[in-house]
């Protein structure tokens, strides 16, 4: 089983050819190619994490859709001041299929 750890959006996803991520927003358009950094490569027995040796490492993946995340509601209150405060906040969001590890 071949599968990658690749740096996407601030974190690191661990990945395989035929699964679907979900990232923060990438500004490709749908249906684009996109190639992510590889942080760590593992081919069966092999672990591969040599800068050097992953730089020739191609993560490729294809947009499929750009979406938003669910509501997050941030409250913030202050006892016996009157301060209240009440926000919202979705993350914009975008789903990606991992087409090939080469």
């Amino acid at each position: 089983m071949v599968y990658a750890i690749v740096r996407a959006g601030g974190r690191q996803e661990k990945v395989a050819v035929g699964d679907i991520v979900t990232l923060d927003r990438v500004r490709d358009e749908i249906g684009d190619t996109i190639e992510l950094p590889a942080v760590l490569l593992v081919d069966g027995d092999n672990v591969t994490s040599d800068a050097d040796k992953l730089a020739k490492v191609k993560v490729q993946a294809k947009v499929l859709e750009n979406l938003r995340g669910k509501k997050i509601v941030i409250q913030k209150y202050k006892n016996k001041t009157g301060y209240k405060k009440r926000q919202g906040f979705r993350a914009a969001l975008s789903r990606v299929e991992i087409t090939s590890i080469a």
